[in-house]
């Protein structure tokens, strides 16, 4: 069995259709999606729809994205916030006016039992974002930050790769797990387009949600497999750009 981690789709179906069949994917792997399921392009209720139907015939971990959490509120509420409409959300509010009631309450359903994080049997950490207790994610005093903060992308991105483990200096953070598996901040914004290993911290957010592809990775092999880039497969939309 095959363990895949899979980065942000932000609504690009036929993406993660494209990736599931180039990684050969069998009833046999466990998928874990690391969250931001929505807003981007065109099929946000859509790639809902398939992940519920794909939990149905294998073992699937859903993280939550900070994306899926500004869903779950609009879906339960019916107000947004100016900031998630110009950041994605504007998609997903014109996708849902065409999904049912019936439909809108499986989603809430699917959206309130993503986890906040999944943590392994060999203390591989899969997080949408990062936390920030240097005591680890049982210690987080802030849950959103589980799918909010960069810091820790940006910690891995700045440290001293010839930093000792042994250092002083060196991040605790850094030390509490064997690997930390991480979306929300695309690489293509260090002009990266394949997974970035920093640290024990592995980005698999390849920049779907804007002119990137999106990723699945073995995570024991390393090898991934890609989808061609997003603007390709829906080329009369903007997605996030």
């Amino acid at each position: 069995m095959r363990k895949l981690v899979i980065g942000d789709i932000h609504g690009g179906l036929k993406a993660l259709k494209q990736i599931i069949d180039r990684a050969n994917v069998s009833k046999n792997d466990a998928l874990i999606f690391l969250g931001d399921y929505v807003d981007g392009w065109s099929e946000s209720p859509q790639v809902i729809d398939f992940l519920i139907e794909l939990e149905q015939k294998q073992n699937c971990i859903f993280i939550k994205g900070n994306h899926d959490d500004l869903l779950l509120n609009y879906l339960k509420t019916n107000t947004y916030s100016n900031e998630w409409f110009n950041h994605g959300g504007s998609s997903t509010l014109e996708a849902y006016k065409l999904v049912s009631t019936a439909a809108k309450n499986l989603h809430i359903e699917f959206l309130e039992r993503l986890q906040n994080y999944y943590l392994d049997s060999k203390n591989r950490l899969f997080i949408h974002a990062g936390f920030t207790n240097l005591k680890g994610i049982d210690h987080e005093f802030f849950k959103p930050l589980f799918y909010w903060d960069r810091t820790l992308w940006e910690t891995a991105l700045s440290l001293d790769p010839n930093l000792s483990k042994e250092s002083l200096y060196y991040p605790r953070r850094f030390k509490l797990y064997h690997e930390i598996y991480i979306g929300h901040t695309p690489v293509t914004q260090i002009e990266e387009t394949i997974p970035i290993n920093k640290a024990c911290v592995w980005n698999v957010d390849t920049g779907a949600a804007f002119k990137g592809k999106l990723t699945i990775m073995d995570i024991d092999s390393k090898e991934f497999w890609q989808s061609d880039t997003l603007p390709s497969l829906y080329p009369d939309e903007k997605g996030r750009n």
